[in-house]
C-alpha cells in the first residue's frame, strides 16, 4: 500500500509539473489560484479536520499575509522578507485567536472567528493611508531569487506549486508526530486527552498559530499573483467558502484541501455556461456532496468499506438465525 501511495504521488508530481503547458494564460492563472487556496486550506484542514475547531475566519490571516506583503514591498522591501513579517504577524494572531477557542467552542467559536474576519475588512476599508482603502493596492511585485524575476504565468506556477509541494509534506510530517496525534485527541475526545497528559491550551493555540501561517503565505502568494488587492477577496463570504472547500475535500484528510480547492475554484468556471445560474447549480453540488457525504470526498471509500461491513455482518447475522431455527 505504502508503494502504491508513492507511486500515486509522483504521478501526481509529474503532472503538475506538466500541466500549465496544456493551458493557455488563463487556465495557467487559475491552476496557480487553485495552488494558492491549496496552501491556505491545508492550514485550515488543520484546525477544522484535524483539531476539531469551527473556525470561519480563515480569510482574516489570508489578508493579514497579502496585505502586509503589498504594503512592505510598496516600502520598498524585497519579497521574501516581506512574506516572513506576514507570516509572522499570523503566527501571532493565531496565537491571539486561539484564546476564545479556550473558552467557546462548537459554532459559539465559528461566531466569534466571523466577528474576527469582519474586523480585519473593517480596518482594511477604512485606514486608507495605509492599506488603499476601497481602491486597495496595485502593482505588486512579482518576487525573484537570485535576480530571476518569477514575472511570466509559467515560472510564477512553478514558484507557486514550490511552496504548495513544501507545505503539504510539512503538514503531512505535523499529522505523522507527536503532535499529530495530540491534535485528534483534542478532536476525538478533549477531556480523554486532557487526561492522558495533552495540554488542550498549547495545542489549541499552536493549531491557530500554525494555521495562520499557511494562511499568511499563501495570502503572500496571492498578492502577487493577482498584483492587485482589496478587501473583497477577504471578507466573511471568503472564509465560508474556504471552509467548504476543506468539508467538501474531506476534513482530516491531507489531500482534503487539494481536492475541495479543486472543486472550489473550478466548479464555478464549469459552470459559467449557465450564466447567471452558476451561483445556484454550485450551491446545489455542495448541499448534495453535504447531504450524501458528510466526511467530504475523500470519506466515500470508508464509507462503502464500512456498508460492505455491515452487509457482512448483516449476513452472518441471519445465517446464524436461520441454522438455529433449523
Amino acid at each position: 500500500m505504502k508503494k502504491l501511495h508513492l507511486a500515486l504521488g509522483l504521478i501526481s508530481i509529474i503532472a503538475l509539473i506538466a500541466a500549465p503547458h496544456f493551458f493557455k494564460t488563463y487556465g495557467v492563472y487559475l491552476l496557480t489560484y487553485w495552488l494558492v487556496y491549496v496552501i491556505a486550506n491545508l492550514g485550515l484542514n488543520l484546525i477544522v479536520g484535524y483539531a476539531g475547531l469551527k473556525a470561519l475566519g480563515h480569510a482574516a490571516f489570508f489578508g493579514v499575509g497579502a496585505y502586509t506583503s503589498a504594503i512592505l514591498m510598496r516600502a520598498g522591501m524585497d519579497f521574501w522578507p516581506a512574506m516572513a513579517v506576514g507570516m509572522v504577524l499570523c503566527f501571532v494572531l493565531g496565537l491571539l485567536v486561539g484564546f476564545p477557542a479556550l473558552r467557546v467552542q462548537m459554532h459559539y467559536l465559528a461566531f466569534a472567528t466571523l466577528g474576527l474576519n469582519e474586523i480585519f475588512v473593517l480596518v482594511v476599508k477604512n485606514e486608507s493611508w495605509l492599506t488603499g482603502g476601497t481602491f486597495g493596492i496595485s502593482n505588486i511585485a512579482r518576487p525573484s531569487l537570485f535576480g530571476y524575476v518569477f514575472k511570466a504565468p509559467i515560472p510564477f506556477y512553478y514558484f507557486v506549486l514550490a511552496f504548495a509541494l513544501l507545505s503539504f509534506f510539512i503538514l503531512w510530517w505535523i499529522v505523522h508526530s507527536p503532535w499529530g496525534k495530540a491534535f485528534t485527541a483534542l478532536r476525538d475526545n478533549p477531556i480523554r486527552a486532557e487526561s492522558l497528559g495533552v495540554n488542550i491550551q498549547r495545542y489549541t493555540l499552536l493549531t491557530f498559530a500554525i494555521g495562520g501561517v499557511y494562511a499568511g503565505m499563501a495570502g503572500s502568494l496571492f498578492a502577487s499573483l493577482v498584483q492587485y488587492i482589496d478587501p473583497s477577496p477577504f471578507d466573511v463570504q471568503i472564509s465560508i467558502l474556504m471552509f467548504l472547500m476543506v468539508i467538501i475535500g474531506g476534513p482530516g484528510y491531507l489531500l482534503g484541501p487539494v481536492l475541495g480547492s479543486f472543486i472550489g475554484v473550478f466548479a464555478p468556471e464549469w459552470l459559467r455556461f449557465t450564466q447567471g445560474w452558476y451561483l445556484l447549480l454550485f450551491g446545489l453540488v455542495v448541499v448534495v456532496l453535504m447531504v450524501w457525504l458528510p466526511g467530504g470526498l475523500l470519506s466515500l471509500r470508508q464509507r462503502l468499506a464500512s456498508r460492505r461491513e455491515a452487509r457482512a455482518h448483516e449476513l452472518a447475522r441471519l445465517q446464524t438465525a436461520h441454522r438455529k431455527t433449523a
